[in-house]
């Protein structure tokens, strides 16, 4: 047969000319004469079935029924019956002879008796897997049987094919006939076609011809017979060769074999309808059958039992047979989440089953949908994506990620929720060396910039520790224009103490991209000065640095007194300790408590998972953070610190944000060529900077605030007239200010700028710490002047 299908040959591929798809290679097995093939599109190359049956002449009793089996299949659509695509009907002529074909073309199956060779189950997965299959080969009979009034005739394993989501589904229906007890014309083609029924699957009336009998039982008779027949040819792993066999029941489940026998019942008008079947049997209540069941019904069920349901989904998979769980409970799922019916703890599931698959096939089938939900405006679909990036990250292409995720991402930024914010920026870790230098220079930096300023600690903590980590992504020109401002400028005059530790070790691990003159004028002296720094573990990490540092400056001078000019301004750190790995997040600004002295230090990322990533709960803090305990806890940190500079300072990439130019171009304190970010609303960005810049304020001691406040506002007029001066910026507001310098404002200042180190000399602030927390205290805060008010406040009721 197949050989003369091969020899019909039209177009490309092999088949007859008006036939748009190209046939394959046959499967063994088939219903009836008919061959079944596997084939392709030729448009577009999808996989299709292709069943053929041929004849010696145009009225052959086969060909009279295939025609009848093709008319049905394309009128009666059921989603348990085979899919019908194309037919066609061609005629060849060999010699003397004319030989008819029949062409169906469906949807890709599979024969069933191949499909479970393939699958290969046993025990409580085989039952289950077969439990679901009855299920719908007995719901296609019913629709047939119950709705349509029509009589199948040959139910039986030869007649169900297996679908690429493993679904059963019923086919040859070359007797299909209509059954009307009151019209003796009715079941015509059973009628006439009976004889292409084995009569190992005919019941006793069908055997005797006794139509008389078969117009009065119930139309569901004949078929229910043939479901017996289909249940006894499963269990018992034979073909059917003689209705004796049907006897024997040892290998039918105890739970399936009163439903079984009545099935088989001698007397037609006693046989069990297939509907009935379904709602009865506990043989189909198990976990796979609901589970698919809850998963196609997904729309009508209510938003809480979405949500129990995708909660246990995860750990309820793993008891699943692994191909229907992949093949089957994995496409709908993609499905359901893509097109908003799934809620957002399915995420996890789809993620969980993804990871059980081959690389490619989660390329194919798990990556797509996780693209698309990227553009959801659902806050929880978002932060689940985020939580999770770590296990498809790295598969997604780096078109893909500049083009359609970061984005989308991006928008987390600015995000109203700190958890959102963090995740975001946490996401950068894996997504940033996927991005283009535009995308990095053009968004991703000024979003960091607008970060460094945030008014949650941790995450400007976070900030310093991602722009360590990315370095390596960012070409020359934008390291030296970022990096040295970013850890020192702001990180390191920060007033939470874990991020000037960020810092300190962000320098360390990018020392290799500083030359001399750098570390020398920029670097070493910001870093000397948190040597004497309040909290034990800053200072630590700074006398670590400095050691680093002048061990490069040491390397420098004896290279140049040794004549060797070349490559001297650009010593690497290679032969230095402790800069071999990344550094890892510091904490999570939602999970914060105590003292930051007391977190876990920034230890390597290889190390240890972020802190954050195994503590923080995305659907308790979703839309309100808990993020109180991280401001205690840099308060009662940093209560007698002398004076750091504020981290929302405009110096550096402040100028960003707040529009502040110094006037000295030679400068480059901050980002100065990047163009801040377009906003429709600016006044909302100043807005978060300002409640950043007054977070400092509400410290007991109140001398931060007098830095950020009154220095900024004379040094930038005195910055204007230095020449030349790196330090001019960023001289005023050092960790260490004379307080007699801040009382007199700029006329202080100006005398000053011939002594870059006048601001920062270490006299003043020991000397004069205590007259200037009164001092300050008058002047930035305008409640501390007003406590003989409480006199007043004492007399009224309302108090």
């Amino acid at each position: 047969m197949f050989k003369f299908l091969k020899g019909v040959v039209g177009g490309s591929g092999t088949g007859p000319k008006d036939l748009p798809y190209n046939i394959g290679e046959p499967y063994s097995s088939a219903w009836g004469s008919w061959t079944h093939c596997r084939g392709t599109s030729k448009d577009d190359g999808s996989a299709v079935s292709i069943f053929s049956l041929s004849g010696s002449n145009a009225q052959d009793g086969h060909l009279a029924a295939g025609r009848n089996g093709v008319k049905r299949l394309r009128t009666v659509r059921h989603p348990n019956i085979l899919s019908f695509l194309h037919s066609t009907e061609t005629e060849t002529f060999d010699g003397n002879t004319t030989k008819v074909t029949i062409y169906i073309v469906t949807e890709p199956v599979v024969p069933l008796s191949e499909k479970i060779k393939e699958l290969n189950l046993d025990g409580t997965q085989r039952d289950e897997y077969y439990a679901w299959g009855l299920n719908q080969i007995a719901k296609a009979v019913s629709f047939l049987n119950n709705d349509c009034k029509l009589i199948h005739g040959n139910v039986c394993l030869a007649s169900v094919v297996v679908t690429q989501t493993l679904d059963w589904k019923l086919h040859a229906f070359d007797v299909l006939s209509e059954f009307d007890g009151n019209n003796e014309a009715s079941a015509g083609p059973l009628l006439q076609y009976a004889w292409l029924v084995g009569s190992q699957y005919k019941p006793m009336e069908l055997v005797k011809s006794d139509w008389a009998a078969i117009r009065k039982s119930p139309p569901w008779s004949i078929d229910s017979w043939g479901l017996g027949c289909l249940i006894y040819e499963l269990f018992s792993g034979m073909k059917l060769s003689k209705t004796e066999e049907l006897r024997n029941t040892g290998s039918i489940p105890k739970s399936l074999l009163p439903d079984y026998q009545r099935l088989l019942s001698s007397m037609p008008s006693r046989r069990l309808n297939t509907s009935k079947l379904i709602e009865n049997s506990e043989y189909f209540q198990n976990k796979l059958v609901d589970t698919i069941h809850f998963m196609e019904i997904l729309n009508l069920k209510d938003s809480v039992e979405k949500d129990t349901f995708f909660r246990k989904l995860p750990n309820l998979a793993e008891q699943l047979p692994r191909p229907i769980v992949l093949k089957k409970l994995l496409p709908l799922l993609a499905s359901a989440l893509e097109f908003g019916s799934a809620a957002s703890p399915a995420l996890t599931a789809l993620l969980k089953m993804g990871s059980w698959l081959s690389t490619e096939e989660f390329s194919t089938k798990v990556l797509p949908t996780i693209v698309k939900l990227f553009a959801s405006n659902d806050r929880a679909i978002r932060v689940g994506l985020l939580q999770h990036i770590d296990q498809y990250g790295e598969s997604l292409s780096a078109q893909i990620v500049d083009e359609q995720v970061y984005p989308h991402v991006a928008t987390g930024f600015s995000d109203t929720s700190a958890f959102l914010r963090e995740l975001t920026l946490k996401s950068m870790l894996i997504l940033a060396p996927k991005l283009s230098q535009r995308t990095i220079s053009g968004s991703l930096l000024k979003h960091l910039s607008k970060l460094q300023v945030d008014e949650e600690p941790a995450i400007r903590t976070n900030t310093t520790i991602l722009l360590g980590n990315i370095a390596s992504h960012l070409n020359e020109g934008t390291r030296k224009r970022v990096l040295i401002n970013a850890f020192t400028v702001r990180a390191l005059r920060d007033t939470f103490s874990p991020a000037r530790s960020a810092g300190i070790m962000a320098l360390c691990a990018t020392s290799s991209y500083y030359d001399v003159t750098e570390i020398a004028t920029r670097i070493l002296p910001n870093v000397v000065v948190l040597t004497i720094d309040p909290d034990s573990d800053v200072r630590s990490k700074a006398f670590e640095a400095v050691d680093q540092f002048l061990q490069i400056a040491k390397q420098y001078h004896e290279k140049t007194n040794s004549g060797d000019a070349t490559g001297a301004t650009s010593i690497g750190i290679s032969s230095i300790p402790g800069n071999a790995s990344l550094l890892g997040w510091a904490m999570s600004s939602l999970t914060l408590k105590g003292k930051p002295s007391e977190q876990a230090p920034l230890a390597p990322v290889n190390t240890s998972a972020p802190l954050s990533s195994t503590t923080s709960n995305a659907s308790s803090v979703l839309d309100t953070p808990t993020t109180a305990p991280a401001h205690v806890s840099s308060r009662t940190e940093l209560a007698d610190q002398p004076a750091p500079e504020s981290p929302t300072s405009t110096d550096g990439w402040g100028e960003i944000e707040n529009g502040i130019h110094d006037g000295n171009e030679s400068d480059k304190d901050g980002w100065d060529d990047i163009e801040p970010l377009e906003e429709p609303k600016p006044s909302a960005a100043l807005a978060n900077i300002q409640a950043a810049q007054k977070r400092p304020v509400s410290l007991p001691i109140s001398q931060p605030k007098q830095a950020t406040s009154v220095r900024p506002k004379s040094t930038a007029k005195a910055i204007k007239d230095e020449d030349e001066d790196l330090w001019g910026s960023i001289a005023a507001p050092a960790p260490k200010t004379s307080s007699k310098s801040l009382n007199l404002k700029s006329s202080t200042t100006v005398v000053d700028d011939d002594d870059p180190w006048a601001a920062i000399a270490a006299p003043a602030p020991t000397t004069k710490a205590k007259p200037l927390s009164a001092d300050r205290g008058r002047g930035a805060k305008p409640a501390a002047p007003k406590l003989g008010a409480q006199r007043i406040n004492r007399t009224s009721s309302g108090m």
